[in-house]
């Protein structure tokens, strides 16, 4: 029987656990069991849900699923002190900048063979493939502003940047290399930039409030709030590509495991991802039947072909 254990840091714990202690609650995996840890979203969940269900399907293990960790840097001290086997969700740019402290890499292959390398060298342990889909900063609009101006990539907007109201993160706004100075730099400033709340951007961009916002390109807000996603042509932006990471130990006593995170590979595009995104975020599905299901309609890519749109 699988044991799902939610943990949500508070700021003291968090502290325990970069100090070097082990996360609150643990004592360390057992033999026989699989640790999981997960961030406190979505798709963090519900990727850590999958990961669960494959193993406990086609291995002798059981799995624990840790929720709710703060950061990425929360769950990388939790595999350096041995309480996590498997973290569910990492990206590419945010562990070349918090975990391995580099400079934004801007290629997509190039960012995946540093931390694949790194936490290979450094840590012993092993960054999966991506499994198709991205986390990253992105800008959108409606659909309807994108077909009445043919906007496809962020730069077709250009012309009418001047005009148009701009909704962004507060931490954004000031950001060093990849925030909003850094892309007027690339691309172009607009007319009235408005800092809010992540949260806010969506509906304020389907009620008209803004004409433009920044966006994270998994968000299942994008399918809510019928928004389109512009191409980052010029690609300002890092990429975020999303992994599990395994430590190398476990893959060694587990062969078994390293399959069921290859077939996880390239299956889910973000599109798809939006679209389990939304159905917890909005619709408040469980991320654990989430994944069941989306698992069960691909037969647990026992012949994986691709990414699913």
């Amino acid at each position: 029987m699988r044991k799902k254990m939610r943990l949500i840091l508070t700021t003291m714990m968090t502290v325990l656990i970069i100090s070097g202690c082990s996360l609150p609650g643990l004592s360390g995996p057992s033999e026989n069991t699989i640790q999981i840890g997960a961030l406190g979203t979505s798709e963090s969940e519900i990727m850590a849900e999958m990961l669960s269900l494959m193993i406990e399907r086609e291995t002798d293990l059981n799995t624990e699923l840790v929720t709710h960790l703060g950061s990425s840097i929360v769950q990388h001290q939790g595999m350096a002190t041995d309480d996590l086997d498997l973290t569910s969700t990492r990206y590419t740019g945010t562990d070349l900048a918090g975990v391995l402290g580099l400079d934004p890499v801007k290629d997509p292959d190039k960012a995946m063979d540093i931390v694949q390398t790194e936490f290979d060298d450094q840590f012993n342990q092993t960054w999966a493939q991506s499994y198709g889909f991205e986390n990253s900063y992105t800008l959108a609009v409606t659909q309807d502003f994108a077909e009445a101006n043919d906007l496809e990539a962020i730069s077709d907007l250009e012309p009418y940047a001047d005009d148009l109201r701009f909704g962004v993160d507060n931490a954004w706004i000031n950001r060093e290399g990849d925030g909003y100075n850094g892309f007027i730099e690339t691309y172009y400033e607009f007319g009235d930039v408005f800092p809010m709340n992540i949260g806010l951007v969506y509906q304020a961009a389907a009620s008209g409030h803004m004409d433009a916002v920044l966006a994270y390109s998994s968000d299942g807000r994008i399918q809510e709030f019928d928004l389109k996603v512009l191409e980052d042509d010029l690609q300002f932006f890092p990429p975020y590509d999303t992994s599990p990471v395994i430590q190398n130990k476990v893959l060694e006593e587990h062969p078994e495991i390293g399959s069921i995170l290859d077939r996880l590979s390239g299956t889910i595009s973000t599109e798809k991802m939006q679209e389990l995104n939304n159905k917890a975020d909005a619709r408040l599905e469980n991320p654990g039947k989430i994944a069941e299901e989306f698992l069960e309609e691909n037969n647990y890519f026992e012949t994986s072909e691709g990414a699913v749109e």
